[in-house]
């Protein structure tokens, strides 16, 4: 597991699948594993990771990276994930999108948008975890996505990320406005009310957190309570619960 700021600088956060399998005992609803340098480095898909996660984690997950074929997308969910998040891939073969959804449903396609602001207004997309600029513009974009049968929009500001500054509420809001789909915003999480923001200001579905989680400023827990006083009903999971259903299952 990596972090680092608008997608550089990455430093080690520890083993994915014993941070994936902390987090859902605390009470993370969904976990995303990406490999961000898959496509760059040309690396096989994280097929091998949803198998050790399947097996530690009881709550819906998704994996991206490397998914540059529906082969690869079927061998995912078959290794145990929930959904997989295509990036690059959806980009050079968008027809990937509408076969792969027509053929597992558009429930398990999440595609994840990387985007930048532009100096003349909007947001650029880029693919290989942040490295090339398409020049395709991210709303554009992700209307075509669901267009074509996405189930779900993974949001990432690059100009957010790793920043603690809050999520880029007018991307998030852009996005969320354009598509009839869940859109999850990322990049930017430094404060519980930066969540809630995101919600009830960007309208978004979702949530995604990363570094205040691994580097230990923030609980699951404690983001959930905050978000829960500030009026978004929240699952709460109690201490030992998840250990118990796994011992039962």
């Amino acid at each position: 597991m990596v972090k680092g700021t608008q997608f550089l600088n990455l430093k080690d956060s520890g083993d994915p699948v014993e941070l994936g399998k902390k987090y859902s005992e605390e009470g993370a609803d969904e976990l995303v594993f990406l490999d961000i340098s898959a496509s760059q480095e040309v690396r096989p898909p994280v097929v091998e990771l949803a198998e050790k996660v399947a097996k530690e984690v009881f709550i819906p997950f998704t994996v991206g990276g490397g998914m540059n074929s529906a082969e690869a997308v079927r061998m995912a969910l078959l290794a145990g994930a929930d959904k997989v998040s295509l990036n690059t891939a959806a980009l050079s073969q968008p027809g990937l999108i509408s076969f792969c959804a027509e053929r597992f449903g558009s429930q398990c396609i999440v595609i994840a948008i990387d985007a930048r602001k532009r100096a003349e207004g909007g947001w650029d997309v880029f693919t290989h975890g942040g490295r090339r600029a398409t020049g395709i513009d991210a709303v554009q974009w992700a209307r075509e996505a669901t267009e074509r049968g996405a189930g779900e929009i993974l949001l990432t500001s690059m100009d957010g990320d790793g920043t603690r500054t809050g999520y880029d509420l007018d991307l998030t809001r852009a996005i969320s406005q354009a598509v009839d789909v869940p859109v999850i915003a990322s990049g930017g999480a430094g404060r519980p009310s930066d969540l809630c923001d995101a919600v009830r200001y960007g309208l978004a579905d979702a949530v995604l957190v990363a570094g205040i989680l691994h580097e230990g400023h923030y609980t699951i827990q404690e983001l959930k309570v905050a978000m829960e006083q500030d009026g978004f009903p929240m699952r709460m999971v109690s201490p030992g619960l998840s250990t118990l259903v796994r011992e039962l299952g």
